[in-house]
């Protein structure tokens, strides 16, 4: 017994319990997050909550799952897997039908039905709607409509019950469902590996596990072809285009323990159906995700044919640049005198350069120029953070690509689709696209598309910056490929020559050591010895609530930690459970959300995992941060009677959380100006952001930056991550750790080989 609670069955501390649902409390139609009242045999009335869409009243349940305890409504049974009954008897069918869970059906309809056909009233409903559409007041349109919704239910509750045989969490069923309708169960039945398409999320192993014990051949077809189709996604993940036939044979080999002449076979229908190309690409047969292909394949062709492209101005360019260089009151250097040259006869040009060597100035050099060309020139960056930094440098209103390209989803599924394309391109003359190291394959083939024929691109960034974290390596391809004007400066500038910052970002990227000790007073750049993780961490925390805003007047809202890696004991997961504590702790009064082993509390600073097209925004009249103990980190908005409206919260958007509301479970953040609210269904789209990796960090610029400097997994302690660490920080860093650690991350100069064809194709 427990909570009054006939348990049938109890095992891995999860309970197994039977009810009939008295009332459906909250539904949410999208994803089947549901709360409901469940009445148990001994007449025990619990709250359970999970997955179950289109649960109603009259149901029969057996549920497995735990208790737990909601900081607002008390004790929960949280339920992972779930049978259930449709009602039996005309009585239960009234109830289920009258509870308005069934469009089209209220208690007026139920009536009618129920008296006309009894316990056989929903078997009639799926089966012949033609006898309910005989009922006066129904008619044949409302019965195919009330037929169609009950049937929708029952699909769903079908193919619920027959992934839960095999332990399958009842969220893939609401996807697949959502993507296949009534064919779902059909389809899964024919290739259990649909689950583990991207946009259903279910993993390989779940996938492959599923079709083992329905008895699936460990060598069928499907089986093999899912398999090479995962390690391509995977390894598209982690920034190749493609992989050599011969590799990806060998390792979709070795993955489910196959003969390669199975792989091959595969290889070649899964080829012959669209979803891969196999083609020779620099001397070597390379596999391609057919949409990854696509996007590499356009992007070759466009760049070449704007590279080939020389345009001859009517305006005299030298007469633009000295009439610019008067109204800033600067003096352009050679190179960047070349770069505008470059900019107003080039289709295409690349510019790129370190910190210090006056990039910043040079974009607002080529956005003043182009505009007295009259051309009408659009400035965007992969991220929100980024695109904030470039409307603040330049001055000018730039927006974040997918915000340029309006990406949103299909109207079936959810495929990201631009509405932006050659069909409807961009208003426009010019781009320049800003932090271009950041941009993956998939972006640049997008932004491309959807520029004009005659259409100018400038590509900005710092090619000694980490790469894109999806498939390609589209700067350094376009680079290397040698088709595009390049400009590259070199020379520090006085301002940047006198910080630290910049000095060691530079001898950091030769290869050379920094001078950590003997920093004076004035210095922008300290080096703290640490060689113990618990004293790294301390001392981390301790910078953050007292030493900079004490004595440095810098608010812990202006300090971003920084770590290389995610996991260990000076991760950024445990790093921000601890500046959690130190910076915004428990509080009487401040509400808070747990969520898994996470707690989220007003006041927290978070970050968006994921491009979200459909979150909400609005913008408040007043924004205000007031000073809680030794933190200043709690916003209060204040909304205006009408407010902006928008939509859209991206990867990388850091924000904090405003208010959180229990009883409509909800949590709102404020991110820069923008006030957008979550369910406590999409929280797994947050996460806590006191501290974060260096490549979450990439196309953004704090104030000040502790970097964590101690032992992690050597592919992640390298030069290019350390740079790229070094020069997010604006005014300040302090690095925290081990002098070895950081003197080995300079000395650790391997570049991981990304499989990438861009380049071949460029050149050839």
């Amino acid at each position: 017994m427990s909570h009054g609670v006939w348990v049938m069955e109890q095992k891995d501390n999860y309970i197994q319990i039977f009810g009939t649902v008295k009332a459906v409390l909250f539904q949410n139609e999208e994803n089947g997050y549901t709360v409901i009242k469940l009445e148990t045999q001994d007449g025990e009335n619990i709250v359970v909550v999970g997955t179950l869409p289109y649960a109603c009243p009259g149901e029969q349940l057996s549920v497995t799952g735990e208790f737990t305890k909601h900081a607002v409504h008390g004790d929960q049974f949280k339920a992972e897997w779930a049978e259930r009954t449709m009602p039996e008897g005309a009585e239960a069918i009234y109830e289920y039908m009258a509870s308005g869970m069934l469009r089209g059906v209220g208690p007026a309809t139920a009536t009618l039905i129920v008296s006309e056909f009894g316990s056989t009233s929903l078997r009639v409903i799926e089966n012949e709607p033609d006898r309910l559409a005989r009922i006066k007041g129904i008619g044949s349109k409302k019965a195919f409509e009330i037929s169609e919704a009950f049937k929708k239910q029952v699909g769903i509750r079908r193919l619920m019950e027959f992934l839960g045989n095999y332990s399958i969490r009842p969220l893939i069923a609401v996807r697949l469902f959502h993507d296949y309708g009534n064919k779902a169960l059909e389809l899964l039945e024919e290739n259990p590996y649909i689950i583990a398409a991207e946009h259903i999320g279910a993993s390989f192993s779940e996938a492959d596990s599923l079709a083992l014990n329905m008895g699936f051949e460990a060598d069928c077809a499907e089986r093999v072809a899912a398999a090479a189709i995962y390690e391509l996604w995977h390894n598209s993940r982690n920034g190749h285009s493609f992989i050599p036939a011969d590799k990806l044979i060998a390792v979709t080999g070795e993955l489910i323990e196959v003969s390669a002449d199975a792989v091959e076979e595969a290889l070649d229908v899964l080829a012959d159906s669209g979803e891969l190309v196999r083609t020779c690409i620099a001397d070597r047969e390379g596999c391609y995700l057919a949409a990854v292909y696509e996007a590499e394949v356009y992007t070759a062709k466009r760049i070449k044919a704007m590279a080939g492209e020389k345009i001859s101005s009517k305006k005299d360019i030298s007469a633009l640049i000295e009439k610019i260089e008067s109204e800033q009151s600067v003096t352009y250097a050679d190179l960047q005198r070349h770069s505008l040259k470059i900019a107003a006869e080039r289709r295409i040009m690349v510019l790129t350069g370190g910190p210090g060597t006056g990039k910043t100035t040079t974009v607002r050099a080529i956005v003043s120029l182009f505009e007295k060309m009259g051309l009408k020139t659009l400035l965007t960056a992969p991220t929100g953070r980024a695109a904030k930094r470039m409307s603040e440098l330049t001055g000018r209103e730039a927006s974040t690509v997918h915000r340029l390209l309006e990406a949103g989803f299909a109207a079936e599924g959810d495929e990201l689709v631009f509405r932006r394309n050659e069909e409807e391109p961009l208003n426009c003359d010019a781009v320049i696209l800003d932090e271009c190291s950041m941009v993956d394959i998939y972006l640049m083939a997008a932004l491309l598309r959807a520029m004009p024929p005659k259409c100018r691109l400038v590509m900005v960034g710092d090619a000694d910056q980490l790469p894109s974290v999806g498939p390609g390596n589209v700067f350094l391809d376009v680079i290397r490929s040698g088709i595009v004007e390049t400009v590259r400066l070199t020379e520090i500038f006085r301002q940047g020559a006198m910080s630290r910052i910049v000095a060691n970002a530079h001898m950091i990227n030769r290869g050379d050591y920094p001078e950590l000790k003997g920093n004076v007073s004035d210095s922008d750049f300290f080096f703290l010895s640490r060689c113990e993780a618990a004293r790294t961490v301390e001392t981390i925390a301790e910078l953050c609530k007292h030493r900079l805003p004490e004595k440095m007047g810098i608010s812990p809202m202006d300090i971003q930690v920084l770590s290389p890696t995610r996991k260990g004991e000076t991760g950024t997961r445990y790093l921000n459970a601890v500046l959690q504590r130190s910076l915004n702790p428990e509080t009487t009064g401040k509400k808070e959300k747990k969520y898994g082993e996470i707690v989220f509390r007003e006041g927290d600073r978070v970050m968006q995992i994921r491009n979200n097209y459909d979150i909400m925004w609005s913008k408040p009249e007043k924004i205000e941060f007031f000073a809680e103990g030794d933190c200043a980190t709690v916003p209060v908005v204040t909304m205006g009677a009408k407010p902006i409206n928008g939509m859209g919260i991206f990867n990388g958007d850091i924000g904090f959380i405003a208010a959180i509301d229990a009883a409509n479970e909800m949590i709102t953040v404020l991110f820069d100006d923008k006030l957008a609210s979550y369910g406590f269904d999409m929280l797994s789209e947050l996460e806590h952001a006191f501290a974060m990796t260096v490549h979450k960090s990439q196309g953004s610029e704090f104030k000040a930056v502790i970097l964590a400097s101690l032992e992690g997994p050597a592919q992640l302690m390298s030069r290019s991550v350390l740079y790229t660490a070094v020069t997010r920080a604006r005014e300040l860093l302090i690095m925290v750790g081990d002098e070895a650690t950081v003197l080995g991350m300079i000395d650790n100069h391997k570049i991981s080989r990304r499989y990438s064809g861009l380049r071949a194709r460029l050149t050839d």
